[in-house]
């Protein structure tokens, strides 16, 4: 059958790996949509409780699940059904080194041992955050192995914009961003998501896609970390940096209001400065401006600690500290790159005690 027949109709069937924030969620938008879900990954013990009916994200619902699982949906271990999937989507975590380069050992694993089960035109689509450059550079030179891509195989980018535990924008009320290798791939891989019922922000490159979702995050750092830094200052001139925000954003215009923390957490914002940063050096640039944000906000837990360690000092006291949150966001159990978790490993350094609640 012709494939925009195909997927008109709804006679397909999507394949999801990565069953994580990103790739539950979007099975599950899917589904509700009349479409055929495969899910894969790696985790036992995520297959063994969605098998069960039970969910792993707290803001994600049992319920969910087992209409999942009324729905048909299947998950697995590996990717031998691979084969009998129309649309890969790719949603693998992408984290940097110690050293802030990329590590993409996710994707090139799963690219390893997914070209085995390959077909002709299935389409390939990755959500995770990257640099710009990374669809042809790592996963179109195993497609090309055996495909003609934009001919016989479509290779697409589309940015996950999802907000864990934001329900004022769910993934169906966020619009799509999405590039393709070729016109064909492109226009292919929109068909696939408009079965979402979704606005569709078609870019003209995969780089165009990759490099919106790094701008995105890239412009929360900066905003944080300059608010971050404008605390700090405000600290020393005994000046309230929240009644300055709110004094400020009373502005009709040219202002949005960020707030200081203990830093940032999560997979994207503490890790798209330096993603970012590193394929910049390939073009014999420092993006300064971009790595300072990241590194400004990596210094308050440090800060944190150090404030602890003065007020110790001053008042000759043992502090007694609890840590309130230690999730990186509220409403959300997902504590990748939690600052909270930072200032407790300064803490314990320090053989500083404290307790927590979330």
């Amino acid at each position: 059958m012709n494939i925009k027949k195909k997927i008109k109709l709804k006679k397909i069937t999507v394949g999801i790996v990565g069953l994580g924030y990103v790739g539950l969620p979007l099975a599950y938008s899917f589904i509700k949509n009349d479409i055929k879900v495969f899910g894969f990954d790696k985790d036992k013990e995520k297959i063994k409780k969605l098998n069960q009916g039970q969910s792993y994200i707290n803001y994600f619902k049992n319920n969910h699940i087992k209409f999942m699982l009324k729905k048909n949906f299947k998950c697995f271990l590996n990717f031998t059904k691979i084969s009998e999937v129309d649309i890969i989507i790719l949603c693998l975590p992408t984290p940097i080194y110690k050293n802030k380069s990329p590590d993409l050992s996710f994707i090139k694993n799963t690219m390893i041992e997914l070209q085995k089960y390959l077909r002709p035109y299935q389409t390939l689509s990755l959500e995770s955050t990257t640099y710009p450059g990374t669809c042809r550079e790592i996963i179109y030179p195993y497609i090309k192995k055996k495909f003609k891509v934009g001919k016989n195989f479509f290779l697409v980018y589309s940015p996950e914009r999802e907000d864990p535990g934001n329900k004022k924008y769910s993934i169906l009320k966020i619009p799509k961003v999405i590039g393709g290798y070729s016109k064909q791939c492109l226009e292919i891989g929109s068909n696939y998501y408009s079965l979402l019922k979704i606005k569709m922000i078609k870019v003209s490159t995969l780089e165009v896609a990759e490099l919106t979702k790094l701008l995105e995050n890239i412009y929360r750092s900066v905003n944080i970390g300059m608010v971050n830094e404008m605390k700090n200052l405000c600290n020393k001139m005994k000046i309230n940096i929240f009644e300055v925000i709110n004094a400020a954003k009373s502005k009709p215009f040219g202002f949005h209001a960020f707030y200081p923390g203990p830093g940032y957490g999560g997979h994207c914002i503490p890790v798209d400065p330096f993603l970012l940063s590193w394929k910049a050096k390939s073009f014999n640039m420092k993006t300064k401006f971009i790595e300072l944000s990241g590194r400004v906000n990596e210094q308050m837990p440090g800060l944190i600690c150090k404030k602890i360690s003065s007020i110790h000092k001053k008042f000759k006291i043992k502090p007694k500290i609890i840590i309130v949150g230690v999730a990186y966001k509220k409403n959300v159990d997902d504590i990748r790159e939690s600052p909270a978790l930072k200032i407790m490993d300064i803490l314990n350094k320090k053989k500083i005690k404290y307790d927590y609640l979330d």
